[in-house]
């Protein structure tokens, strides 16, 4: 699958902070029982490897990736845990060839046009909008669909379940990443139901570039 089939799974991509490698597996079974097909697991703690090799076995159904991707031996590390696609904060022509070289679907994090058009230089029109809210969020993309025809994008950044509607609205995003489909608190309780609830609300989400 390339970024964008992999954007075109679920209107959200849950992004995942896991501290705790032995909830991966139940978590990724509770997301993908509600519908969210596309789990992103940052690599922002010790767990985070290990994690993804646990939700890849135990939700043959889900495709599990990497976030925050910012050096290119991440990638190697990704692949090797069972990553399926990446997810950075930027886009580095150093990260950006290490995803290419291993055959990793990468989404580039872009917050300007600029950056955006760098990216499609180098053949990458699947993008993340990074950090979305902080950077003119619904209006800044709005702005962006004419003049950046080409491109497709997941804006993550302060997405919360009250403005992911407004984001989805949008004829240039094909899905947002948002960490409310799995709070901490419930995580931590082990609450899979309500997030299975969750995530069935997230899912029934229609974007319009869909």
């Amino acid at each position: 699958m390339n970024a964008e089939e992999i954007c075109r799974l679920a209107p959200v991509i849950p992004v995942l902070t896991i501290r705790d490698a032995r909830l991966a597996a139940p978590l990724a079974r509770a997301l993908s029982a509600g519908g969210l097909r596309a789990l992103e697991v940052t690599l922002r703690t010790p767990a985070a490897l290990e994690a993804i090799r646990a939700m890849a076995a135990a939700a043959p159904d889900a495709v599990v990736g990497a976030g925050t991707l910012t050096r290119p031996d991440q990638v190697a590390q990704a692949v090797e845990a069972g990553a399926r696609f990446g997810v950075s904060p930027g886009a580095t022509p150093a990260l950006m060839e290490a995803a290419r070289a291993a055959g990793l679907p990468l989404l580039p994090g872009v917050a300007t046009p600029s950056e955006a058009m760098a990216a499609m230089e180098r053949g990458f029109t699947t993008l993340k909008f990074f950090p979305a809210e902080v950077n003119g969020g619904v209006a800044a993309l709005s702005a962006w669909a004419a003049p950046l025809a080409g491109l497709k994008f997941c804006p993550t950044g302060g997405i919360t379940r009250a403005n992911a509607r407004d984001y989805l609205a949008l004829s240039n995003v094909l899905c947002v990443g948002g960490s409310w489909v799995a709070p901490a608190d419930l995580v931590a309780a082990e609450d899979w139901r309500a997030i299975t609830r969750l995530a069935a609300e997230a899912a029934a989400l229609r974007p319009a570039a869909a």
